[in-house]
C-alpha cells in the first residue's frame, strides 16, 4: 500500500512536468515508462528491473536535455538573429559500436552515426531542432549497424555567423564558422568530420546528387582461389535485376531491383599480408546486396561453387526468388567514397585547418592494435592447449569464424525464400489489417 501511495504520489508529480523542451524520442520513452508503472499494479507484476532502468534512462536523457539547454542559457544564442546556410559534409565513422547509420523512430540498443551527430549539432548550436526535417538533413548512404564509412556524406542548413550580404560573396567564406572543428571537439574519436563544402550547387541532396557510391569489403583470403572469385566478380558489372542478392523489406514496397554496377576488382591488402579486398562501385544498391554479393563469391573462392553461380543467379527467369543463404559478416564492409559533380561540389578542409581531432584517433588506433595482440596471445594459448580436429565444411562468411555444416548445399537445391512480389503483398495485408482494425476501435 504505501509503494502504491508512493507512486502515485510520483505519477501525480510527473504531471506538472514541462515537456515542451523534449524531443519525440524522449516523450516515447516516458509514454513507455508511465505504461510500465501502471502495469506494475494494476497486472501486480513487477519487473523491477525494467522498471528502474527506464527510469535510469530517462533521468539520463533529463540530464542531458538539462546540460543542453544551461549551455544554449550561457552562450545567449537567439536563432531569429543569426542566417543559416545550406552545406554538405564528408565525415568518416567506425560502425561496430553503433545501431547502424540512420536514425530511428524506436530507441535502440545502440546509439545510431546520425543519433549522435544531431545531439553534437544541437550542442554546438548549429541548428536549434532535433528533427533532422527541420534543417533539410539527408544522407548520401544508409549503412546497417557494423558497418562503418569513410566519406559518408550528408547535406542540411546550419547557423552561419555571416550577414545576408556577406553570404552573398564566396570571398567571405573564410569568415564562417569552422564547422568540422566545432563538430569534432564534441563528437566521439570514431565518428570525424575531414571534409566541407559551404556552396554546394542549389537544389543539392546529398542523396539524390550523388553519381556513384564505393564500397569495400575486407576478407581473410587463407585458402580461397582469388582468380575464380574475380571471374565471377566480373559478372556483377553492368545494369541487372539484383533480387537475388538482397534482402526484401515489406515496408518500402520496392518492386525494381535493377541496380548497375559500374566496376569490379579484387585485390590484395599490401600493408596486410594474407588479406584481400572486393572493391565495387556502382549507382546505389539494395539493402544488404554488397554482403549478399560477397557472400556469394566467397563460396565460389572456396570451390563449393562454380563461378557462373552469379550469372545464373542474376538470371530471375532461372531463380525467379533467393536461394535461403547466409549473409557475409558486417564488420569488414566500408562504405569507402561517394561520388558527386567535381565542377560543382568543391570539398575542403575548413578554413582553419589546424585540428588536432586525429590525436583521438592516434589512440584510438592504438587500443585496437594493443587488443589484437591480446587476442593473438589468447588463440595461440587455446590452440596449443585443445587440439583442433574438423571433419566438416566450414562456410567462410568473411566473419573468421563461418557456418559449420554437414555437408554443403548447393544453391540450386537449397529452399527458396518467398518472392518480392509475395513479402509486398503480406505487409499491405497486414497493414490494411491494422488500419480496419483501428478504424473500428475509434467507431
Amino acid at each position: 500500500m504505501a509503494i502504491k501511495m508512493t507512486m502515485n504520489s510520483a505519477s501525480k508529480k510527473r504531471a506538472f512536468s514541462d515537456y515542451s523542451g523534449w524531443n519525440r524520442d524522449q516523450l516515447i520513452e516516458r509514454i513507455k515508462l508511465l505504461e510500465d508503472s501502471q502495469g506494475l499494479y494494476i497486472n501486480n507484476e513487477v519487473n523491477v528491473d525494467r522498471a528502474q532502468k527506464r527510469v535510469h534512462e530517462s533521468a539520463k536523457e533529463r540530464k542531458e536535455a538539462k546540460k543542453i539547454r544551461k549551455i544554449n542559457k550561457q552562450r545567449g544564442i537567439d536563432f531569429s538573429k543569426y542566417e543559416t546556410r545550406h552545406i554538405a559534409l564528408k565525415f568518416s565513422y567506425l560502425g561496430w559500436d553503433y545501431q547502424g547509420l540512420a536514425l530511428q523512430g524506436l530507441p535502440t540498443d545502440r546509439p545510431t552515426v546520425e543519433e549522435v551527430i544531431i545531439k553534437a549539432l544541437q550542442q554546438v548550436r548549429l541548428v536549434q531542432s532535433p528533427n533532422p526535417a527541420d534543417f533539410l538533413f539527408s544522407r548520401c548512404g544508409r549503412t546497417d549497424r557494423g558497418v562503418s564509412a569513410m566519406n559518408q556524406v550528408i547535406s542540411l542548413r546550419v547557423r552561419s555567423r555571416l550577414t545576408k550580404e556577406q553570404l552573398e560573396d564566396p570571398a567571405n567564406d573564410n569568415l564562417e564558422l569552422d564547422y568540422i572543428k566545432m563538430l569534432n571537439h564534441v563528437l566521439p574519436a570514431d565518428i570525424r568530420f575531414h571534409a566541407i563544402c559551404v556552396r554546394p550547387p542549389k537544389g543539392f541532396d546529398a542523396r539524390f546528387s550523388c553519381q556513384w557510391r564505393q564500397y569495400k569489403y575486407i576478407f581473410n583470403s587463407k585458402g580461397l582461389d582469388i582468380d575464380r572469385m574475380r571471374k565471377a566478380a566480373q559478372m556483377f558489372v553492368g545494369q541487372h535485376d539484383f533480387r537475388n542478392f538482397c534482402k526484401v523489406d515489406g515496408s518500402k514496397q520496392l518492386k525494381n531491383f535493377t541496380r548497375e554496377v559500374y566496376s569490379t576488382a579484387i585485390e590484395s591488402l599490401e600493408q596486410e599480408p594474407g588479406f584481400s579486398v572486393f572493391d565495387l562501385k556502382g549507382s546505389a544498391f539494395l539493402w544488404h546486396q554488397v554482403r549478399y554479393m560477397v557472400a556469394v563469391l566467397l563460396t565460389i573462392g572456396q570451390k563449393l561453387e562454380e563461378p557462373t553461380i552469379v550469372k545464373d543467379l542474376l538470371n530471375i527467369n532461372m531463380y525467379p526468388c533467393r536461394p535461403a543463404y547466409k549473409l557475409a559478416h558486417d564488420i569488414p564492409l566500408i562504405l569507402y567514397d561517394c561520388g558527386y559533380d567535381p565542377q560543382t561540389v568543391k570539398w575542403t578542409a575548413g578554413p582553419s585547418r589546424k585540428y588536432v581531432s586525429h590525436l583521438a584517433l592516434d589512440g584510438l588506433t592504438n587500443n585496437y592494435k594493443v587488443k589484437s595482440i591480446v587476442v593473438e596471445y589468447m588463440q595461440k594459448i587455446v590452440e596449443c592447449s585443445i587440439p583442433q580436429k574438423m571433419d566438416k565444411t566450414i562456410v567462410n562468411l568473411g566473419d573468421g569464424a563461418g557456418q559449420v555444416c554437414c555437408k554443403f548445399i548447393h544453391y540450386d537445391k537449397r529452399q527458396k525464400v518467398e518472392p518480392p512480389e509475395v513479402t509486398n503483398a503480406k505487409w499491405l495485408n497486414r497493414k490494411m489489417k491494422h488500419v480496419q482494425h483501428k478504424m473500428e476501435e475509434d467507431s
